[in-house]
């Protein structure tokens, strides 16, 4: 039987473990292929600068290109090398491995904790799936290509079929959240 609660994708990267992890382990990294901004609050509320990289307990506020409101989260780990997890609003928990293969590296991401009624599959597992398969691509191909393939302009982001259009639709999380 299909576990609607998690899933995991991989993406090889051909590039140093450092540049992979500080890509999401920084303010500054993820902006460059994930976010149009990202800020990180250390445990004691101090903004961390950009090329920072964060530590469990820190608070996060993400904003995408082309979506409407913000997400607040909490990193749940980060060991400085390869792995770190993140708190991901009402669409559950988000760990990331940097994997070696061969000459390379894998970035694996497993989505759990997703809630499993019919909404919440849709949205939060095929929809997370989904956008997360575009940005490991996107991550893939700065770091091999420079090629940036998000959108940019808002304006031709404007969808109201579109689950991610708002994100004030993942509410937040009480004791999960950074609020």
């Amino acid at each position: 039987m299909y576990d609607w609660s998690r899933f995991e994708l991989r993406m090889p990267l051909a590039a140093a473990l450092q540049t992979i992890y500080r890509s999401w382990a920084t303010a500054a990294g993820l902006q460059t292929w994930l976010l149009r901004e990202a800020r990180f609050n250390s445990n004691e509320g101090k903004p961390r600068d950009p090329g920072e990289p964060v530590r469990p307990g820190d608070q996060f506020r993400w904003q995408w290109y082309g979506r409407a409101g913000e997400l607040k989260g909490t990193i749940l780990s980060a060991n400085h090398i390869d792995e770190l997890s993140f708190s991901f609003g009402e669409a559950g928990n988000v760990s990331v491995q940097i994997l070696p293969y061969n000459e390379i590296f894998v970035c694996q991401l497993v989505q759990s904790g997703i809630p499993t009624d019919e909404q919440s599959i849709n949205s939060y597992h095929t929809g997370c799936m989904k956008a997360w398969l575009f940005h490991l691509a996107n991550l893939k191909s700065i770091i091999e290509g420079g090629i940036d393939l998000r959108d940019h302009d808002a304006a031709l982001n404007k969808d109201e079929n579109n689950p991610w259009a708002d994100l004030s639709r993942f509410p937040a999380v009480p004791g999960n959240n950074g609020a």
